[in-house]
């Protein structure tokens, strides 16, 4: 445990916890927390987890302008769900994208536990992808990868980390049942405001 991972955890912490209660400066604290963790990883021959964290980069200023203004109008961004059918095109994608991944670092590099970190990098993009996005089921993602990520950290002694991660996994249960409550109260006012447009005879 060193004096720039306890950074990193106090980062992510407070971005995850921002994330759930949906505030803009999940973002900023998100592109600390992934700068550090580059450095971090790459000191660990987790190279899937050193790609993944320089992605992050582009997509934490990304995510940051696109809740601001990715709403209708160019305004706030609101939450949303996936259709059946979206939800298991992204978890078959993200399972096939993981096995040719992890089989590319077991053959052509001296990556630790391949196929493992695959699935983090992996599931971590999508689970990062759909939440740039707003989507309830992105916290789906995230907690398989929390469940993935805490053994994995645990076997290379990043212990630190490997708890942050079990942190993670609680803070992404209550954001899965806090965006999914947003997403129903918008439904019902999204519904309320048609029958007042659009009042029956």
């Amino acid at each position: 445990m060193t004096p720039l991972e306890a950074i990193a955890v106090v980062c992510g912490l407070a971005c995850v916890w921002l994330t759930v209660r949906q505030n803009i400066w999940c973002w900023p604290l998100g592109l600390a927390q992934v700068s550090i963790y580059i450095v971090i990883f790459y000191q660990a021959k987790l190279y899937s987890d050193t790609l993944l964290h320089i992605v992050y980069v582009g997509l934490q200023v990304y995510g940051w302008r696109h809740w601001l203004k990715g709403g209708l109008g160019g305004g706030p961004l609101r939450v949303s769900s996936l259709s059946g059918a979206a939800v298991c095109g992204w978890a078959g994608a993200t399972l096939l994208v993981t096995a040719g991944w992890g089989w590319a670092m077991a053959t052509w590099t001296d990556a630790s536990l391949p196929y493992w970190d695959a699935y983090t990098t992996v599931a971590s993009l999508a689970a990062q992808w759909l939440m740039i996005r707003k989507r309830v089921e992105s916290w789906w993602f995230w907690i398989s990868v929390d469940v993935v990520a805490i053994g994995v950290y645990a076997y290379k002694a990043l212990y630190l980390t490997s708890g942050l991660y079990a942190v993670f996994l609680v803070m992404a249960t209550l954001g899965l049942l806090a965006w999914g409550a947003s997403a129903r109260q918008q439904d019902n006012e999204d519904r309320t405001d048609t029958r007042q447009v659009c009042p029956a005879p």
